[in-house]
């Protein structure tokens, strides 16, 4: 059965990215680049369907990774209202104003997942509107030990959620989280 699945890492103060969309923060925190919690997020993503990113997320990762070709191999859309750079891979480019196009972007994409999960990648107003809609399944979140003080949230809205399970992953405290659904 597909799920939506929200997975990141953010700060312990709750930040994807800093005060300037970048995650090098991230990456700058002892054991970041390997160990338990990069291998199990290579793992989930390496066994997702569909991948659900927004357009600043997009960018950042043509900026940091290259810009061709994508670096997964699985359908991704992605949410933009401006043109944003193409390059070679399976990316669908589109914006969801509505409900009723966000429910019919979650269908297409569970279509295509086809049993397996979804990826939602960043950021955290796109999770936050899969959850007011019922769309959204699990949070998982890894968080890293540095406090940055703002940037882009976590979660930008308001989402119940049950706790699943703990682990420490290196320097990460790893949570999982069921989203409760009203």
């Amino acid at each position: 059965m597909t799920r939506t699945v929200y997975e990141t890492a953010t700060s312990l103060d709750g930040f994807i990215a800093d005060q300037d969309n970048s995650l090098e923060w991230l990456f700058a925190v002892e054991g970041a680049q390997e160990g338990e919690a990069i291998d199990s997020t290579a793992e989930f993503i390496d066994g997702a369907g569909a991948i659900l990113t927004g357009a600043t997320t997009y960018e950042w990762i043509l900026e940091h990774e290259g810009h061709t070709p994508w670096p997964y191999k699985t359908p991704t859309w992605v949410l933009t209202h401006r043109d944003l750079p193409r390059i070679e891979g399976d990316l669908r480019f589109l914006s969801a104003d509505t409900d009723d196009e966000l429910r019919a972007l979650h269908k297409d994409m569970v279509e295509t997942a086809d049993g397996k999960d979804i990826w939602v990648v960043g950021g955290g107003r796109v999770a936050a509107e899969l959850a007011r809609l019922g769309l959204l399944d699990e949070v998982r979140v890894s968080i890293a030990p540095v406090s940055l003080g703002g940037g882009a949230p976590l979660l930008d809205g308001r989402v119940r959620l049950r706790p699943l399970s703990v682990r420490l992953a290196g320097a990460f405290a790893c949570l999982d989280y069921e989203v409760v659904k009203d």
